[in-house]
Formats: structure tokens, sequence, C-alpha cells
């Protein structure tokens, strides 16, 4: 696994990205803002390119790639955005992707994998299977292992979303995103307090899936919590060295039950009009539930992915 991320490696991974990845928009709104009593500024990763922020790690880490590597491509295992994102992040490059896919996956976004080129590898739905395939498809094809949030390079591209939001924000107090394996959290973490070390950073945890907050009330990482989420997105345990810069910028995990996120969901679809993910609203589901706490600040909200299986809504 990588190490974390310096902020001069986030820059270069600004640049390596700018001509593939968007700029995405900062919405606010008015109801939003009354209901949390604070000043929200919506980071619409959800418009990035394959519908998730993924793509500034997934591309950033296949253009670090040498040329020698890239031409044996790259292969991870990933239930949905991160698969889709490297395969779109390869395809920029021409190089090939591997995706080891678990069954059980989301239908909508394993159909992304497939037409954004990806070659799926079907695996069990279990963690060890995952690696298991991954290890045995890099070593038939020779490819590069990009990992969903351990990955150097990946973290790096992940934290240059924070760089963009303080570009596009001036005086934000607080900063909040979704908490999974810790890629996003972390990379923003190191990006977001090299340029302003006084920003409150907080992360947001399914109660169902809540390693990352039990990990930091312990002095070890907790590694046995089965997920029980709909927030598919966030079923992935903390990363080690993720945790590690959770900790050290002191990232304040808040956890949230299912309950509230799918309202919180709601209200992002109603009111700000985006079409956002079940894990994405896990952001404005711990302002609300916390709200004295973010009362009268300027928060940066970071709305994750937009891929949502629309099928398999309960109205289809």
């Amino acid at each position: 696994m990588g190490a974390l991320p310096s902020f001069e490696q986030v820059r270069d991974a600004a640049a390596r990205i700018a001509p593939y990845a968007r700029v995405t928009p900062v919405l606010r709104n008015a109801t939003l803002d009354a209901l949390s009593g604070a000043e929200l500024y919506f980071k619409c990763e959800n418009l990035q390119r394959g519908g998730a922020f993924k793509f500034r790690g997934a591309c950033n880490a296949v253009w670090a790639l040498s040329d020698e590597q890239a031409a044996h491509g790259v292969v991870t295992h990933s239930s949905g955005n991160h698969g889709n994102a490297l395969a779109l992040a390869a395809a920029t490059r021409g190089i090939a992707a591997h995706v080891v896919v678990p069954e059980g996956a989301v239908r909508a976004k394993v159909e992304a994998i497939e037409r954004a080129g990806a070659i799926l590898h079907r695996c069990a739905p279990t963690q060890a299977a995952r690696e298991a395939m991954a290890a045995e498809v890099q070593h038939a094809t020779g490819a590069v292992m990009v990992h969903p949030y351990a990955d150097t390079q990946v973290m790096a591209g992940q934290g240059t979303l924070a760089l963009e939001l303080l570009q596009q924000v001036d005086g934000l107090h607080a900063l909040i995103t979704p908490v999974g394996g810790g890629g996003l959290a972390s990379g923003v973490a190191i990006a977001a307090h090299a340029i302003d070390p006084t920003l409150a950073l907080f992360g947001a945890e399914p109660k169902g899936a809540d390693d990352a907050a039990q990990s930091l009330a312990h002095t070890t990482r907790v590694t046995t919590v089965v997920p029980d989420t709909v927030c598919d997105g966030l079923r992935a345990l903390v990363g080690e060295r993720n945790l590690d810069a959770l900790r050290a910028h002191r990232v304040d995990v808040i956890t949230v039950s299912d309950a509230e996120t799918i309202v919180a969901m709601q209200l992002l679809w109603s009111e700000l009009k985006q079409v956002v993910e079940v894990s994405s609203a896990t952001v404005l589901a711990a302002i609300l539930q916390q709200r004295e706490r973010f009362a009268g600040r300027r928060v940066g909200v970071v709305l994750t992915g937009g891929n949502v299986d629309l099928q398999a809504l309960p109205w289809y």
C-alpha cells in the first residue's frame, strides 16, 4: 500500500489531470442553508467525468505511470465508481483496464464499467476474493495495481478536489466529505490543511459501517465491522494509511443512520436539483444531525457521486 501523498504531489496531480478532469461547479441553496443554519457550498463531483470524484485519483494514477508500466495496463478491484473511473482514465491513455467486480454489485455501476471499456473479472463478494483475483490478473498480465483508496497517486488525485474548492470559495470555516476507504477524506485533509491549517475537517460515515469512527475513538484500527448500510459506496474498511491521515489532520467523523441519509438524499434531489448517490447524502445528513456544530459557518460540502441505479428505486 502506498504512502500518504505530500501537498506537492497533490499539486502535481492537479496539473497532470487538468487536460482530462472537469472543474466541477459549487452550488448553493437557500432552503438547505435555512434548514442547516449554515452557508453550505456543495462541491458537485456527481458532475465529474464518470459521475464521481473517483476520476481524479484514477486519472492521476494512470498518467503518473511510465510508458513501460502503462504498456501493461492497469488493474483494480471495485464494485462501482473506482472501476468506472479507472477504465475511463485508461482510455485517455489508450491502455487496458482490468476491473475485478464482486457478485452482487450495483447493476448500473457494473454496466458503466463495461461501457467505459474495462475488461471485467468476476469474483465472490468478499474482500479476500477481490484481492486474490486482482493479484491473479496482475500476475497474468503485468498490469499495474491501482488500489481504490490506498494508492499514493489516487489519494493525491482526490486531494485536487480540495485545491479546486478552496480556489472557488473564499473563507470556508469547515469542509466535510463522506468516509469509506478514506482515499478522498485523506487526500482532501492533506491538501486542505496545507492551504488553510485552521479549517475544521469532518467526515460522514454510515452507522452501519462506522469502522473509521470506531478506529478514531480507539488507539488501533478496528477491522471487525461487518457493513450493513444502503450506502454501497461506503462499505469499505478505512485504509491504514488513510486512517493515519484522518488522525493527523483531526478529522471529526460523524455517523449517520440510513434513514437520516435517505432524507438528506431526497432533499438534495428536490432542493438542489442534483441526482446524487445515497452515499453522497451522508454529508448533508451529518450537518442536519449536528446542526449546532455547523450553524453560522461557511461549510464546503462534497457530493461525491451521482451514479444511481434508477431502475432499482422503489417506485420504478
